[in-house]
């Protein structure tokens, strides 16, 4: 909550009247409800509390030491086997999935992306570039909620990204696993198959946040 109240501000500048609009020093006029009103703002709602980051800190180091063995097999499997490689892309959503669900807070979900991707710098072989590919992912998880200004939470949002950046990758990664020289059932099975990895990455996201939110994790960060 952002701002102070009225009894605040007058403990906070000693000798100044608060409610200067609202009477005489003397005898002061009782205090309007706007005057009470706590101010909020953009500034307040992008605020993130210490509960809330050590619940990031938690879900992005979780979420690299699952992410860095998935970037070791999806990089052998590219070789010789990229449809089984692809597959396994929307694991690269699913920690930034968990933090918005289960935190429901702005930029969670891009700080739990850059979290995980710190983490798998050591071991991932491809050094910082990690981090904006984990970014990458994590911002479509957080898109959506973007276009509503994160004032609403609906379960369909989250697979609303899930579909997008499921069409969205096919389409960038079209020359790195050489689409054009397949046949068009083959480029529609890949179209399938991405999709249905992060999808299904999603719904195993959503699963995982409320578990843990019935477990009490996250519930008192979400209030703070």
């Amino acid at each position: 909550m952002s701002g102070l109240d009225a009894a605040e501000q007058a403990a906070a500048s000693p000798g100044t009247n608060p409610y200067v609009h609202a009477g005489s020093e003397t005898h002061p006029a009782a205090p309007s409800a706007l005057d009470i009103q706590p101010r909020t703002g953009a500034a307040g709602r992008f605020r993130i509390p210490t509960a809330i980051l050590l619940t990031c800190a938690a879900l992005g180091v979780a979420g690299g030491l699952l992410l860095a063995p998935a970037n070791w097999i999806s990089t052998i499997l590219f070789a010789g086997l990229p449809f089984v490689s692809v597959a396994l892309a929307g694991l690269w959503m699913l920690p930034s999935v968990i933090a918005l669900r289960l935190l429901k807070r702005p930029l969670v979900g891009i700080l739990v992306g850059l979290l995980a991707g710190l983490v798998i710098v050591p071991f991932s072989g491809y050094g910082f570039s990690s981090v904006l590919t984990n970014l990458w992912w994590a911002a479509f998880t957080e898109l959506p909620f973007l276009f509503v200004i994160w004032r609403y939470w609906g379960t369909w949002l989250h697979y609303l990204g899930a579909a997008i950046v499921g069409i969205v990758y096919p389409v960038l990664a079209w020359a790195s696993f050489d689409l054009g020289s397949m046949s068009v059932g083959v480029q529609v099975a890949f179209f399938a198959i991405t999709l249905a990895s992060c999808v299904g990455s999603t719904a195993l996201g959503i699963l995982i946040a409320d578990r843990l939110r019935k477990a009490g994790v996250g519930g008192r960060a979400r209030r703070a």
